[in-house]
């Protein structure tokens, strides 16, 4: 079958190695023919050649993991030992080895749900990074009324926009180095920022200071910094980025003066937030239309991550296709 593997910093090949037997799979595991793959910016970091970024890469070169770094991916039920999931079912979340980019994926039937057969795959696979939003949104205080701010604009920054504002935030402020008025306003976003974090910090009047602000960027360590000096007084920073370093410098000072509080964490309960994300995307029509910006057959890997790497301003999501 079918499989990619990093053989380099911003190099993907496309290999051939032996298809896994429904008789190899452990209780609880689910074999999937793959339909769609999501990019996520978590997947960058594997892709520019960094190791040790992400659960699934234990630190072995990736040219060592067939199907790294991708974990967003639908799929079309080929076995399984899940009680939930039968073959034929189709079904979204998460390869649970960070090696979705591959033709059949062994996959924690834990991670998944079944998604109506009437939405195309490359739709339905957006379902995995809203779970994980909405998720994200629960561990919040309640943002009716409040004052939010987003930094990072890209396709989890604006999926946060989007929740925050249809559940029930007063104002939402979304802050990117690259153009997004096109879309900001589209994905619920009040004030549209195109500014680095540092500079929207410095110009931030204390007035306008937002109750919530959720660090979408990740992958370095001074936007957390940024977040902290932006909410208000008794405010809450949430970090929901990938850290790129295992230690982030924080001002306990700004933390302690301004009651602050700092949450973090991966995406628990995938199941129940992959069924509330389909609910959500039923309730929400054209939410995943204006979302998928960019398709990808499975011949053109390569390019789709070329792509995700560079700044485009109109692209949010992109998905690759079998």
């Amino acid at each position: 079958m079918w499989c990619y593997r990093l053989t380099a910093p911003y190099r993907f090949e496309r290999t051939e190695r032996p298809q896994p037997s429904p008789e190899s799979l452990a209780e609880g595991q689910v074999l999937l023919r793959f339909l769609a793959g999501g990019i996520c910016g978590s997947d960058l970091p594997a892709f520019r050649g960094a190791q040790g970024r992400l659960a699934g890469d234990t630190g072995a070169h990736a040219a060592e993991m067939d199907g790294f770094p991708v974990h967003e991916v639908a799929g079309e039920v080929l076995a399984s030992r899940h009680a939930a999931h039968r073959p034929g079912d189709r079904v979204v979340g998460w390869a649970s080895g960070f090696d979705g980019l591959m033709e059949q994926v062994v996959a924690d039937g834990e991670g998944l749900v079944s998604y109506d057969p009437a939405l195309r795959p490359e739709h339905a696979v957006a379902l995995q990074p809203l779970a994980c939003v909405l998720y994200a949104v629960e561990q919040l205080p309640d943002v009716t009324g409040r004052r939010v701010a987003v930094l990072g604009q890209g396709s989890i920054g604006l999926l946060f926009s989007y929740v925050a504002k249809t559940a029930g935030a007063a104002h939402v402020t979304g802050v990117d180095p690259l153009d997004r008025d096109d879309v900001g306003p589209s994905f619920g976003v009040d004030s549209v920022v195109r500014a680095t974090s540092d500079r929207w910090v410095r110009h931030l009047r204390p007035e306008a200071k937002p109750d919530i602000v959720i660090e979408a960027v990740g992958h370095q360590v001074a936007t957390l910094s940024h977040a902290l000096e932006a909410a208000a007084s008794g405010g809450t920073v949430f970090y929901f980025g990938v850290p790129d370093d295992d230690a982030y410098p924080i001002s306990m000072r700004t933390m302690l003066r301004n009651n602050l509080t700092l949450k973090a964490g991966v995406t628990l309960e995938r199941r129940r937030v992959l069924r509330r994300a389909d609910s959500f995307a039923r309730q929400h029509p054209g939410l995943l239309d204006r979302y998928l910006t960019h398709t990808f057959g499975i011949g053109d890997v390569q390019e789709a991550f070329e792509v995700a790497s560079r700044p485009v301003p109109g692209r949010i999501k992109i998905a690759i296709v079998a």
